[in-house]
């Protein structure tokens, strides 16, 4: 049995009602076979109070095998956190006391992880995340910080971050295994495909055949900022309730896994040097871009020029 303290700071409950969405495996999954036991979840658990299960878990009396942080980590005014408490004391520093007594510490969603759309600008509250802040290491434990199993904290970045993906490294962490990490602390198994990858509207990319609008069949990238092409996240190798994503649905990916979400920029519409999007697909150089896409464009087949294809 794996003890595991959910606790939400500067949180909309976005990773918890994604929680109860995942289905590979499910919550229920989590608690039957993989022996999770909710000490506490604001959502899911009842039986006792979080003062208790504080007590329990800082006395000792109780191991912490996995915390998870859910939300933004308010660190305001003038650090002291006071923007964000429990019965008057902050929240911060309720993270501070945990962290070093848990085995594994996770930080669900962008805005635990990197500090997401709370820690945009002009940031009045100082908000940031767990070990980084954007992308930069660091944030409320600092960049040398290490659970006791000698790792850092776990990024399960995304806004939400996808169900699956969240249950699937509770269950990974439930049953001992040490997981591989990338350059921003995120679990190498499910941040190693961009979303590019498996997106129904390729073939219009590949062919440079880009929508203006929303609504149609053509690529998002090059005019409506779409960051597929840059961002890694399983949303299309593993689809939402195992049906959708945003790329399906005619809707630009934010890169909301992203270390730097949400950017300071319009979502809808792609930067540009001159023609060319000021931010390339990933490991693309400009030069080489520009000539593939104007050959692209120009060996385009008419099934894609006219769109007749649906994504």
């Amino acid at each position: 049995m794996a003890n595991i303290v959910w606790m939400q700071t500067g949180a909309c409950s976005g990773e918890s009602m994604a929680l109860l969405c995942a289905d590979r495996p499910s919550i229920e999954n989590l608690i039957d076979q993989y022996g999770l036991n909710f000490l506490w979840h604001p959502s899911l658990t009842a039986d006792r109070s979080f003062g208790e299960v504080l007590d329990g878990v800082t006395s000792g009396r109780e191991p912490l095998d996995i915390l998870c942080i859910e939300g933004s980590l308010l660190t305001g005014p003038n650090g002291s956190g006071q923007y964000d408490t429990w019965k008057g004391r902050a929240k911060i520093d309720i993270v501070r006391q945990l962290a070093p007594l848990a085995t594994h510490v996770v930080a669900m969603g962008t805005c635990a992880a990197y500090g997401g759309v709370h820690a945009a600008g002009p940031n009045p509250t100082d908000c940031t995340g767990l070990q980084f802040m954007k992308d930069q290491p660091g944030g409320l434990l600092g960049s040398d910080w290490r659970s006791r199993n000698g790792q850092p904290v776990i990024n399960v970045a995304g806004c939400p971050a996808h169900p699956n993906t969240m249950t699937k490294v509770l269950a990974m962490l439930a049953e001992g295994e040490t997981l591989s990490l990338d350059a921003l602390n995120r679990p190498a198994a499910f941040f190693s495909t961009l979303v590019h990858q498996g997106c129904t509207r390729n073939e219009y990319h590949e062919y440079d055949i880009e929508d203006n609008v929303l609504g149609g069949r053509g690529c998002l990238f090059f005019n409506l900022g779409c960051r597929g092409p840059q961002t890694v996240a399983p949303c299309n190798t593993e689809l939402w309730n195992g049906h959708n994503s945003k790329t399906r649905a005619g809707v630009p990916c934010f890169g909301c896994t992203s270390a730097d979400f949400p950017p300071a920029r319009d979502l809808f519409v792609t930067p540009k040097i001159g023609t060319v999007p000021k931010f390339l697909p990933l490991g693309v150089a400009r030069a080489k871009y520009m000539a593939y896409k104007n050959l692209a464009r120009a060996a385009a087949p008419e099934r894609v020029v006219n769109r007749e294809m649906e994504p």
